[in-house]
């Protein structure tokens, strides 16, 4: 009988103890201190939610300039290639020096005397000479840090010579139909050949353009606001100017 009276006198001490803790935590909450101390508390919440925030776009940032850099690294490394197929296969009607002393005997030479050397003739009549394409010269790093922050936004330096090399593509692809005699085009070919010719003015004659049409038939671009973004930007850059009428915008290689 003592035993449970003990344990139901503990049970009624911690009940009290609680309620008291409670009232206790109540007024604690009404004090203009604990107030002051709850709002710093939620400012400081508010300012590492920004931090947060700030840290994700910027993570984001990062995440497209890697991609940025590999896509340059393997654009880079197909230019290496192309290289050393060139450097391969050089063409026989240019003319290959021999010379006809080695290293070791010309330290014997007379410095007076001119050094000998023979030249293959050409084995080929050389090839009709083709006519050169204008192709869009790529941004310079010092041209992009000099383009306003409110048109680069989040565009990189090499997003937008990305796009040059794509523009570039839709140039000559566009012109060396153009330059192709006509009795040699296939039906889609003189299709574009005679689109091309009607969206030409009297602005363009002479100059280097393309346009949206153009830009869909040869790349893999879409053109969205990002790529009108770097089309302004290539603007300020004097990489291109537009010329307008007849519902077509032409953009023309500067």
């Amino acid at each position: 009988m003592a035993s449970d009276m003990e344990q139901l006198c503990f049970h009624v001490n911690e009940k009290i103890s609680n309620i008291k803790r409670t009232l206790s935590l109540r007024n604690l909450g009404q004090e203009p201190a604990s107030n002051t101390l709850l709002s710093k508390i939620g400012d400081e919440i508010v300012v590492v939610n920004e931090l947060l925030n700030k840290f994700e776009l910027e993570i984001q940032y990062l995440e497209q300039t890697n991609t940025s850099l590999k896509e340059l690294c393997d654009s880079l490394e197909e230019d290496y290639k192309d290289v050393e197929h060139l450097q391969e296969n050089i063409p026989a009607h240019l003319p290959q020096v021999k010379v006809t002393q080695s290293l070791a005997r010309e330290s014997n030479l007379d410095p007076a005397e001119p050094l000998k050397v023979e030249e293959s003739a050409p084995t080929k009549k050389p090839p009709k000479e083709q006519r050169s394409i204008k192709e869009m010269l790529f941004i310079t790093m010092d041209e992009f840090n000099g383009v306003p922050a409110y048109m680069k936004s989040r565009l990189t330096y090499c997003q937008i010579n990305d796009v040059i090399k794509e523009i570039n593509k839709a140039v000559v692809s566009k012109y060396k139909i153009v330059h192709q005699p006509k009795a040699s085009l296939n039906s889609v070919n003189r299709n574009l050949y005679h689109r091309f010719i009607n969206e030409e003015t009297k602005d363009t004659k002479g100059h280097y353009f393309i346009v949206e049409a153009d830009i869909k038939e040869f790349t893999t671009l879409k053109a969205d606001k990002r790529f009108f973004m770097i089309l302004n930007i290539l603007r300020h850059c004097r990489r291109l100017s537009e010329v307008r009428g007849g519902g077509l915008t032409r953009y023309v290689i500067a």
